[in-house]
């Protein structure tokens, strides 16, 4: 069966086989128990195990799983469902896919018109891509890197990149003319309680539209809410997918570990661009 990757070493078509993925020189790449497939080569590994690890996935899998962020998964189905809705077999891209939350959203989304989507995944994280593969059996995922994505040039009709490395030249070359490429930031206010918790002095998040060579800004759709976290597990899941988590001081991280409830606003911008 032809696979959606091409090989990570000579870039040509990769054939998908029971147990591994194959292209014409010969490179062969084993498929994981879990369902994916290795593609990042051992010269761009930055670390022995990149990504994020096994403890982050779970805490970031049972926060996304209770639908504190399902207006932000609605928002981008419902955009790439309007955007594809004359595609007969659209090929959709989850750039930064970890556990593949959004990547089911978007498979069973489009998967409402007959046929369904070809869909694929690709992040660093092998504990995530476990997870990911199990959501969606129908898609592909592989350990790849978003600056050197195992696609070919003009492929996907659709990149998503949800609070993922941005490699917008790499995003380009992959999307066909006038692909969708969505890309979600936060909001000026986006977890502003929490912030009040962790920092004497919170500012809000600067947000700047952004033009990117090789794309086209249509338009943004925002999303704003509040949740209540009723578990502390909750805060400090929610902390972890943060880059708060890296750079806040203890004190601060003690304060948000004596919370049991917290009220916050959540916000994002979903910024819609098309490939030129």
């Amino acid at each position: 069966m032809k696979s959606l990757f091409r090989c990570p070493l000579c870039a040509a078509p990769l054939e998908r086989e029971e147990r591994r993925w194959l292209c014409p020189a010969g490179h062969s790449f084993d498929k994981a128990a879990a369902g994916y497939v290795h593609l990042l080569p051992a010269n761009r590994k930055h670390s022995k195990d990149p990504g994020d690890d096994k403890a982050m996935v779970t805490a970031r899998s049972a926060f996304l799983d209770k639908g504190y962020y399902a207006p932000l998964r609605d928002a981008l189905c419902g955009a790439v469902a309007e955007y594809t809705v004359n595609f007969p077999d659209p090929v959709v891209l989850d750039s930064g896919c970890g556990e593949g939350y959004y990547t089911t959203g978007l498979f069973q989304a489009l998967s409402q018109e007959e046929p369904a989507p070809q869909i694929a995944g690709v992040d660093l994280s092998r504990a995530a891509l476990r997870r990911a593969a199990k959501r969606v059996p129908e898609g592909e995922f592989a350990v790849a890197s978003a600056y050197h994505l195992p696609l070919p040039d003009a492929s996907a009709d659709v990149l998503v990149n949800i609070f993922s490395p941005l490699a917008a030249e790499e995003f380009a070359r992959v999307l066909r003319p006038w692909g969708l490429f969505c890309y979600a930031v936060p909001s000026p206010r986006h977890l502003w309680q929490m912030k009040e918790v962790l920092y004497p002095s919170p500012y809000e998040n600067p947000v700047k539209r952004e033009d990117y060579p090789g794309f086209v800004w249509r338009n943004v759709r925002e999303i704003r809410y509040t949740v209540t976290l009723e578990e502390n597990a909750d805060i400090m899941a929610l902390f972890g997918m943060t880059p708060y988590a890296w750079k806040t001081p203890k004190e601060g991280i003690a304060r948000l570990e004596a919370l049991e409830r917290l009220s916050c606003e959540v916000g994002f911008d979903l910024h819609l661009y098309q490939r030129v």
